[in-house]
C-alpha cells in the first residue's frame, strides 16, 4: 500500500458514494425491492377486483325480491358487524366459482349499500 498512497482514500471513497447512493436512492428516487414491488402489484390487483366486485354484489342485493323495504332493514341495522353478517348469509357477495365471500368484498358491499359507520 506505499507504492499507492491514493489507493485507500479512492477506496474508501467508492464505499462511501456508494452506501450514499443506496440510502438516497431508496429513500428519495423510489427505488424498491422486488418483493417490495411484488407486494405492492399484489395489494392493487386485490384493491382493483374488490372495486369491481363490491358493485356486483349491491346489484345483486338490489334485484332481490321486495329490495327496497330490505335496504331500509338494512339500513336500520346499528352493527357494522351484523351488516356484513346480513351481506355474507344473503350471498350475496360470494361470486360464481367461490363457496365463501371475501371478506373486502362484503366490507365494500356494505359501505356501499349503508354508507361507513
Amino acid at each position: 500500500m506505499k507504492k499507492y498512497p491514493s489507493l485507500k482514500p479512492g477506496i474508501w471513497g467508492a464505499v462511501t458514494g456508494a452506501a450514499a447512493i443506496s440510502v438516497i436512492g431508496f429513500s428519495s428516487f423510489g427505488w424498491t425491492l422486488g418483493s417490495s414491488a411484488e407486494r405492492m402489484a399484489r395489494e392493487q390487483a386485490h384493491t382493483a377486483v374488490v372495486a369491481v366486485l363490491a358493485p356486483i354484489c349491491v346489484e345483486k342485493f338490489q334485484h332481490q325480491a321486495d329490495a327496497a323495504t330490505k335496504l331500509n332493514e338494512f339500513k336500520r341495522v346499528p352493527s357494522w358487524w351484523d351488516r356484513r353478517s346480513i351481506i355474507e348469509r344473503g350471498g350475496w357477495a360470494t361470486m360464481p366459482g367461490t363457496d365463501v365471500p371475501s371478506s373486502a368484498v362484503v366490507t365494500a358491499c356494505a359501505e356501499r349499500l349503508g354508507g361507513a359507520l
